[in-house]
């Protein structure tokens, strides 16, 4: 059977650790037997990344602004441990932030799910979509250590460097410390009110968005008050689709999400969409099963899977041992990026094949034959879960895809 031909490349961003194993099998076994493929490849795993000076990330960010969608593996973001490792030059920075900067997106998340794999919470028997703002906050912070005795300031200054305000941010007297300064900007934080409304009201789905502004009275105050000028530009295509929208405290999204059944779109600032995108993946079976994209206010689009490189598969992987690990998330970060290719570029045949692999991987699951973290959580009548190598996982959605 002749391949199918792509008109325009995809960005293809390769990673580190059990992930770039993966990307490698996936590519091989499930791509490239049926699609001629093209990409603009950048190798971002944290060798190269040292050294090209982190270039190599920027670099391909760029090349997702020119050609308007990429897919990226799990990429290791370095502490201290890492830095003797990989005798790296620089603790180089999150390559997800750096891309998130410049493309200024929004992170959607949505579990994947398929029956027989049950969800940690009875309650969620519909998807609970994760919307994560993808600019600022603590990832694009400046941070330092204060010696006994300083004193700490937040400054303001016009653009002729004269001083408009400046704040004590602490009086270190008498200990040492730790400061850290964050930003954001009122651009990025309604381009993130627009794709969340305009992706709600696509999906029909309901909103919440939670900050902390009763303490962050003026940072996340200023999220909020965005976040309700945008609303009303939204408000009557909502109530026309029976839909609604809520305002309120992260802690209380959070006893009122663990309430509900799903079925909503959940709205979180940077770091609270960090942390309770792994929440959401992992309540519904696992953290490889989430799919995760990054969408900037001029379309473009960013496919990665929600979780990291699976470092302790890699070490066994390389001593030789065998390793069973979830490849879902990363099969279907390939068929996000070639479905939407295929949208962008009017090639129905590469849109068909990625939603046929996608059905093929979940079919695998559901026929009971899966990786070894989701197999406590399976239960079909009459179906026994069967746990398969990271390898055998693939070839066993391959044979799905040939019938």
């Amino acid at each position: 059977m002749a391949k199918i031909q792509m008109t325009t490349p995809l960005v293809e961003m390769d990673g580190d650790e059990m992930t770039r194993v993966l990307w490698k099998w996936i590519k091989e076994i499930l791509i490239l037997p049926y699609v001629e493929l093209k990409t603009e490849y950048f190798d971002l795993g944290l060798p190269n990344r040292d050294a090209t000076a982190d270039t190599v990330t920027v670099e391909s960010a760029r090349a997702t602004k020119k050609l308007g969608v990429a897919v990226k593996c799990a990429t290791i973001t370095p502490n201290v441990q890492r830095m003797s490792e990989y005798h790296l030059h620089e603790m180089w920075k999150s390559p997800n932030g750096t891309i998130r900067r410049i493309l200024d997106g929004t992170v959607f998340r949505a579990p994947i799910v398929a029956k027989g794999i049950r969800s940690y919470i009875p309650t969620w028997t519909k998807s609970i979509v994760l919307a994560r703002h993808a600019y600022g906050d603590v990832y694009a912070a400046v941070d330092g250590i204060a010696a006994e005795g300083n004193k700490v300031y937040l400054v303001t200054e016009d653009k002729e460097g004269r001083e408009v305000s400046r704040k004590l941010v602490h009086d270190f007297n008498g200990t040492s410390g730790v400061v850290q300064g964050m930003h954001n900007c009122d651009d990025s934080v309604r381009s993130f009110a627009h794709a969340c409304f305009r992706y709600a009201l696509e999906q029909n789905l309901p909103m919440i968005f939670a900050t902390k502004d009763t303490i962050s009275k003026v940072y996340d105050g200023q999220f909020k008050k965005i976040f309700e000028e945008v609303y009303g530009q939204y408000e009557e295509q909502f109530r026309a689709k029976g839909l609604w929208y809520l305002y309120t405290l992260i802690d209380d999204a959070v006893a009122r999400i663990i309430r509900s059944e799903g079925g909503l779109l959940w709205a979180c600032k940077n770091y609270d969409g960090d942390v309770m995108s792994d929440m959401v993946a992992t309540a519904y079976g696992s953290l490889g099963m989430m799919t995760s994209v990054l969408v900037s206010p001029d379309g473009k689009y960013e496919y990665e899977a929600a979780h990291g490189t699976v470092t302790r598969h890699y070490y066994k992987y390389l001593a030789g041992e065998e390793t069973s690990t979830n490849s879902v998330a990363t099969i279907f970060a390939w068929t996000g990026a070639l479905k939407k290719r295929g949208e962008l570029d009017g090639n129905a045949p590469l849109v068909a094949f990625a939603e046929k692999l996608e059905r093929a991987t979940v079919s695998t699951i559901e026929e009971g034959e899966m990786t070894g973290d989701l197999v406590p959580l399976f239960y079909r009548e009459g179906i026994a879960p069967k746990k398969l190598d990271s390898e055998q996982f693939l070839h066993a959605v391959a044979r799905r895809m040939n019938v």
